[in-house]
């Protein structure tokens, strides 16, 4: 095959390649549509590169190209990019979907000429996002022609490569009754009337032309293409030692294997060979033609050379295994200092995603090599979006905010997915290349110094990782789609053509399968081995299941012996690996199902976000199931969580539905960060692994709606600054400080724990005893000052965390008052002290007695309200000192008086005291009762 010929079957190529996956998120109604006819488009959101998901407005944005069948330059376009303004504004249907009503020849103003394709992009009501085909290209619609109009319908694919001598069949259809002339290389051989031809051509051993003429009394049409003869297929079973991928043999020498069973040919073709397709580019197969390789020598050491494989001719792919993949259509956005000297796109030689091979790379030379992970259940984690995080996002910015992290408090940082996903813009979850980092995030020496870095400061690092699902420019959807059915085809190897659960996005995967299989198993022993990677968090684990639960999300959480088998191997694989490594999952099945896994070393997520959230609010809520024990497991493998990055920020809760009563309004900033300090006594004093979203600790207010769920968010480090703010972070970190300190990390691993919720969950209590120390949390979550029933582990002094002070606990069951948004946490060991002033509270009382009923009815307060003086009337005869305490709400003490009773009635003094609501507090002899006044 000639240099100029190769040339010229690759421009083919490209066409075919970049239209492979248009209509993968279109569909048109009827399917072979005039330009007279009225069509229906429909548009499914999450198909393609589903920059729209979400979207609560979607337009299409299009044209007609009018000057040929495989034109792309757009005419009479109809819509305003980035106005809302109802021109080509589609209807949902839900679920994403949205459709379009029009007649092609009215809606875009063509009168009389003729419409070849109606090209197109999809985009949100200001035009800040935009959905378009997997490839992120325009998406194009072909418009049969009015008259007669025909087509070869087989081969599909064109041009045609074939073996020397193969038969392949050659078919065209047409719309109407036609004459048909087929010429195989400009010689007729058959003509036939009709509204189809059909005929069987041998290849030969050269190249060839086909060209069907289809005439009627007006009209005559014309269709051709080309069709290739393969060089002589090597079959051949792979050298030793090699496996899937890109395998390094020297500095000069190279092995490509790519796994593609039930494909035809590949083609090995890059810088390394000029892009050529030809005898020296053509991959030998092995005997059980599952895969193809070729050996690669004589490469410049160090020099990169990109490449792709070119499956079976119309299919063009970057090596899935690669660890750098080049995307002409995102990559030039990135900036220089994120992603510094980037390898230049071969543009004009190629099209899509393209892989990355290097020999004699340097390797990256570790600094810290005896990190020491922390205890999975002692484990406070930093979940983090590089993009939401710092306008630089890059890994540099998160070194650069280690220090801010240690002095938090976390001992890990979760990262949400870096692997190379669909664009920049993206929250990750939109997977394509699991073995390659995504360079808008920064080179994979930069990640790797945030890891090494990060061990040195004592922080494991987990990777958000996303195996449920591949999304649409992933090499091993292309290979296997179905563009009649617009999903993976009917037994391929590695997905469900449709997904056998309600929550799947992208394309999901058979992990019964053994490429999936194998697949997981590379993917997880390539992060932990060569990035050193602590762990993983799973995302979307119930999904990998077969058991077909397409529409009942009821039925998909239900217990799953074959999923939890599938997790179980999962595990074992990772734990042969490295045996300390995390495996967590969010799974939020049936809990005896969480439970075995729990039990067998996994952790799960606990999503506590809408408890935390109602409590914060002033709502009535239950945080029950925030510990493994509250959810019956044995092993304390629960990550419970306030906020993650899918759930709404609490702060913004706080603001936006905080409840208000008399002169205090959970709406204002300062009492909703009182109410995040509140909601975190709690949560950091349960046992069991933590985790914070990103600002959290700074009460983060921006909602996750905001721009769209997935979009980008202000990023707000200025909330540093903000002395209220600042001293929420101060306390997340004093409240973390307790998993650590010697003194109470025992407690908070103790299984001898209760909460006690009363009052639709506004009044809590938190009692946790150990050997150590016992501790008892308390706080008002209502709107209503008032006191507080407490249950006290035992009896003598317990001291407040936060502010050192004391009390003496005369009785086990006693009371305290509690002004609302007040919490204290009490041990009865005396702790290091806090800052102080980081939050408002004191304690009421310094003596906490039990409160008899029968002694508070025996005493009466008059007149109330009252002016300048009160009366206090006993009932029965008193012995011994009585001690009365005046207190503000806030529980602070404004005076005392000390009397021994001689009467049965004493004179209390009110000059001085201002108007107001308070409390009067009678204390004698190991006996109290707290009294409502009112001074006038």
């Amino acid at each position: 095959m000639s240099k100029k010929l190769n040339i010229i079957l690759l421009s083919f190529c490209f066409f075919f390649s970049s239209s492979y996956f248009s209509h993968a998120q279109v569909s048109v109604s009827p399917a072979t549509f005039r330009a007279e006819d009225e069509i229906t488009i429909t548009y499914d959101a999450t198909q393609g590169t589903s920059g729209l998901r979400g979207a609560g407005k979607v337009y299409m944005h299009a044209g007609v190209i009018l000057d040929s069948e495989t034109g792309t330059s757009w005419s009479n376009v109809v819509g305003n990019w980035g106005k809302d303004d109802g021109i080509g504004l589609m209807t949902s249907l839900g679920n994403d979907k949205w459709s379009i009503k029009l007649v092609p020849r009215t809606y875009f103003n063509v009168p009389t000429q003729r419409i070849y394709r109606i090209g197109m992009v999809f985009r949100n009501a200001d035009g800040s996002r935009e959905g378009k085909n997997a490839q992120n290209g325009d998406i194009f619609l072909q418009v049969a022609f009015s008259g007669l109009s025909m087509q070869i319908v087989s081969p599909a694919q064109r041009p045609y490569f074939a073996f020397p001598n193969e038969n392949f069949e050659v078919k065209a259809e047409s719309n109407t009754q036609a004459t048909f002339t087929l010429l195989v290389n400009e010689r007729q051989v058959k003509e036939e009337n009709g509204t189809t031809i059909t005929h069987t051509v041998n290849a030969g051993t050269t190249h060839g032309s086909i060209k069907i003429i289809a005439k009627n009394a007006s009209t005559t049409i014309t269709d051709s293409f080309t069709y290739s003869i393969l060089p002589p297929q090597v079959i051949a079973p792979l050298p030793t030692n090699v496996k899937d991928g890109i395998n390094y043999i020297d500095d000069k020498t190279v092995v490509l294997v790519l796994f593609a069973p039930q494909k035809k040919f590949v083609y090995a073709i890059g810088d390394f060979n000029d892009w050529q397709a030809n005898q020296q580019s053509f991959m030998h197969i092995t005997p059980d033609k599952n895969r193809f390789w070729l050996r690669l020598e004589n490469l410049e050491p160090k020099k990169e050379y990109v490449f792709q494989y070119l499956i079976d001719g119309n299919i063009r792919i970057g090596d899935p295994y690669a660890e750098k993949i080049l995307d002409p259509e995102n990559d030039k956005f990135i900036e220089n200092f994120v992603y510094p000297n980037p390898t230049p796109y071969p543009t004009g030689k190629t099209t899509g995603l393209a892989s990355v091979l290097q020999t004699a790379q340097t390797p990256y030379q570790w600094k810290t090599n005896n990190f020491q992970r922390p205890n999975p259940q002692d484990l406070v984690i930093y979940e983090l979006h590089l993009r939401d995080f710092s306008t630089t996002h890059n890994y540099q910015a998160v070194i650069d905010s280690l220090d801010y992290l240690k002095k938090l408090g976390v001992n890990a940082i979760e990262l949400m997915p870096i692997q190379e996903f669909e664009g920049n813009d993206s929250w990750g979850y939109n997977p394509i290349y699991y073995f390659a980092p995504d360079k808008y995030y920064g080179t994979k020496e930069m990640l790797k110094n945030f890891i090494d870095k990060a061990h040195e400061k004592g922080f494991a690092v987990i990777l958000d990782i996303v195996l449920n699902h591949n999304f649409g420019q992933s090499p091993l959807v292309q290979m296997y789609w179905d563009s009649k059915t617009r999903k993976p085809a009917v037994g391929n190897p590695y997905f469900n053509p449709d997904a056998t659960h309600p929550f799947n996005v992208g394309y999901d995967f058979n992990h019964e399968s053994q490429a999936v299989k194998d697949l997981v198993k590379r993917v997880n022993q390539f992060w932990l081995t060569e990035y050193k990677i602590d762990g993983f968090r799973f995302d979307l684990s119930k999904g990998f299941t077969q058991r077909n639960n397409p529409t009942n999300e009821a039925a998909w959480s239900a217990y799953d012996a074959s999923r939890i088998a599938t997790w179980k191997r999962i595990y074992d694989e990772i734990r042969e690996i490295d045996n300390s490594a995390y495996v967590i999952l969010e799974h939020f099945a049936q809990n005896s199902e969480e439970m075995e896994l729990a039990n067998y070393g996994m952790l799960l997520w606990g999503n506590m976000n809408d408890g935390f959230s109602k409590a914060v609010q002033g709502i009535s809520n239950s945080i029950e199931g925030s510990t493994y024990l509250q959810r019956g497991w044995q092993q304390p493998h629960l990550i419970a969580y306030m906020e993650s990055h899918d759930e709404e920020r609490l702060m913004f809760r706080a603001l936006d539905g905080g409840q208000s009563a008399d002169n205090y309004n959970i709406k204002n900033l300062p009492t909703a960060l009182e109410r995040m300090k509140l909601a975190a006594a709690f949560y950091f004093t349960m046992q069991g692994a933590k985790m914070i979203w990103q600002f959290g600790e700074l009460g983060y207010d921006v909602s996750i709606n905001q721009n769209g769920r997935t979009g980008r968010k202000p990023i707000r480090w200025e909330y540093a600054q903000n002395p209220d703010r600042q001293k929420l972070y101060k306390t997340y970190a004093a409240l973390i400080r307790l998993k650590t300190l010697p003194e109470t990390a025992e407690a908070l691993r103790s299984k001898n724990s209760q909460l006690i919720e009363r009052n639709l969950g506004l009044e809590k209590q938190f009692i946790l005893q150990s050997p150590s120390v016992s501790m008892v949390v308390l706080g008002n979550f209502g709107l209503q000052n008032k006191d507080f029933q407490i249950s006290f582990p035992n009896a003598g002094t317990w001291y407040d965390y936060f502010t050192g002070e004391s009390i003496e606990v005369l009785d086990k069951e006693a009371n305290l008052f509690l002004s609302r948004g007040q919490f204290h946490i009490l041990t009865n060991k005396k702790l290091p002290t806090p800052e102080k002033g980081l939050v408002p509270w004191t304690l009421a009382s310094k003596v906490v007695a039990v409160q008899d009923a029968q002694y508070g009815n025996s005493i009466l307060i008059y007149p109330n309200p009252a002016h300048s003086q009160v009366q206090i009337r006993f009932s029965q005869p008193i012995k011994g000192t009585v001690k009365v305490n005046l207190k503000e709400i806030s529980g602070k003490t404004l005076k005392t008086w000390q009397f021994n009773l001689l009467n049965e009635h004493e004179s209390i003094d009110l000059q001085g005291i201002n108007s107001g609501f308070y409390f009067m507090e009678i204390v004698q002899e190991g006996k109290s009762v707290v009294k409502k006044l009112v001074v006038e």
